[in-house]
């Protein structure tokens, strides 16, 4: 027994003396964490946009916003624009399927209409979103909208006329009942005066196509047939500055007030010079980034809502006049 414990003690020394290693520190069995990145796109990974019209600066804010947020993420947006030719967006809708895009996107140039592109995208099984305007057609699936609150906006509009007003008085819309989100902008605007009780009278609702030239010419015509008429409400800045050329060319600056809708640098700077007296503003920077993270979730499996809504802010001269974009103008 003793020549036992001799010899272990004398393995123990050698052990010792010959720098035998410790045993290893006990480690995590489970997997070992990478650092946290986002998954890379497949290379080649495009997403198409068919925009209603690259001459309202809106649409572009979104493309570029998408563009941007998209390529953090190594995907290309392949944008396009229908110039609010619904076949013409069909025709591109067309283009994406053949080019295999990994999504499609589309502000639509006409609600009702787009429901046969959307149609075409899902047979391909390409996923399809709207930004900015909704399909209203029975025909297609979108898996989400992405988009301004316009309805809460249109509220938004009355509640500026109302202030510019006085509350009382006649007033016109400047239409574009073609798209969804205008249609959601004047009937919050409606309701808003009703259930405020407003005396305020709409005089009738006049189609602009939601551009500046041909807003023009119809404000000229509604000056013209309503001599007393004390406010436009026109539903995007392109229509509100033609409402704007309009009095201006008939002599009628201070007499009738303009309450557009946007936000736009254009748009905001009328605000500032008093000629437009307020809007409701929209953020596309956002509703672009906020399309693109949908999409990717999307892409990942991830489950998303049908619907995604920001809301708008009523800008007023004051603002304008601590806007840090129009001062550095």
């Amino acid at each position: 027994m003793r020549h036992f414990i001799l010899a272990s003690l004398v393995l123990s020394l050698i052990a010792v003396l010959c720098g035998c290693p410790k045993p290893p520190e006990e480690k995590s069995l489970g997997p070992a964490v990478a650092p946290k990145t986002s998954t890379p796109a497949p290379t080649g990974s495009k997403i198409g946009l068919s925009v209603l019209t690259m001459t309202n600066p809106f649409f572009k804010d979104i493309a570029d916003a998408m563009a941007d947020e998209a390529a953090e993420s190594g995907y290309e947006v392949i944008t396009v624009s229908s110039e609010q030719d619904p076949a013409k967006q069909f025709s591109q809708v067309q283009d994406f399927i053949v080019q295999k895009v990994s999504a499609i996107v589309l502000t639509p140039a006409s609600s009702q209409a787009v429901g046969t592109a959307i149609k075409e995208a899902n047979k391909a099984g390409i996923p399809v979103f709207t930004a900015d305007i909704a399909s209203l057609s029975d025909e297609g699936e979108v898996v989400c909208h992405i988009a301004t609150d316009n309805y809460s906006g249109g509220r938004e509009a009355a509640k500026a006329i109302m202030k510019a007003l006085g509350n009382k008085g006649k007033v016109a819309i400047i239409d574009h009942p073609e798209v969804e989100s205008v249609i959601l902008r004047t009937k919050g605007f409606r309701q808003e005066l009703k259930e405020a009780k407003s005396p305020i009278e709409i005089v009738g609702a006049w189609p602009g196509k939601g551009s500046k030239d041909e807003s023009f010419k119809v404000a000229q015509d509604i000056l013209t047939a309503h001599k007393d008429l004390n406010g436009i409400f026109a539903i995007n800045d392109p229509s509100a500055l033609g409402a704007c050329a309009a009095i201006e060319k008939a002599g009628l600056i201070g007499k009738i007030s303009v309450v557009g809708f946007d936000g736009q640098l254009e748009g905001r700077k009328a605000i500032l010079e008093g000629r437009i007296y307020a809007d409701p503003i929209q953020f596309p920077d956002q509703i672009g980034r906020q399309t693109v993270q949908t999409i990717l979730k999307y892409l990942g499996g991830e489950e998303v809502e049908p619907e995604v809504l920001i809301p708008t802010k009523l800008y007023y001269k004051a603002d304008a006049e601590q806007d840090p974009a129009l001062k550095a103008g």
